[in-house]
């Protein structure tokens, strides 16, 4: 970022001072004013920003360099969207499991309380101890 920066500076100062030179040949008087504001920067105005892009390289091991980078990323997208769409997988599936356990004991319940209700119903309500001691 501070080569970017550095590089920009140096170029504004170069397209100044070229700029300078055509506006002396013209008015010598008002060129020196307009140079001393643009190095002094005045407050508020900033240049417009400029998008740096480097030229394709034409090496091939550059080429390289960057169809791998290329191919890593877009393995690594793929595999962070399989690693998603397995846990949502194994969430649903977790869920599901609990369900059929929360119904299974409430049928087992179920069965118990009717098993124990046949039970009672078929034997005669009379006590179980008669009173016989071993």
């Amino acid at each position: 970022m501070k080569k970017i920066q550095t590089l920009l500076i140096g170029s504004a100062f170069a397209a100044i001072a070229s700029s300078a030179a055509f506006a002396q040949t013209a008015q010598p008087a008002d060129a020196g004013a307009q140079m001393s504001a643009q190095v002094q920067g005045a407050p508020g105005v900033t240049p417009p920003p400029q998008n740096l892009v480097a030229p394709a390289s034409t090496d091939p091991l550059v080429q390289k360099r960057n169809a791998n980078a290329q191919a890593n990323a877009e393995y690594r997208a793929s595999k962070n969207a399989s690693k998603e769409q397995l846990k949502a997988t194994n969430k649903e599936a977790k869920a599901q499991y609990k369900e059929e356990v929360r119904n299974a004991k409430i049928n087992q319940k179920a069965d118990k309380q009717t098993a124990k209700d046949e039970l009672n119903a078929a034997e005669p309500s009379t006590p179980k101890d008669s009173g016989l001691q071993h």
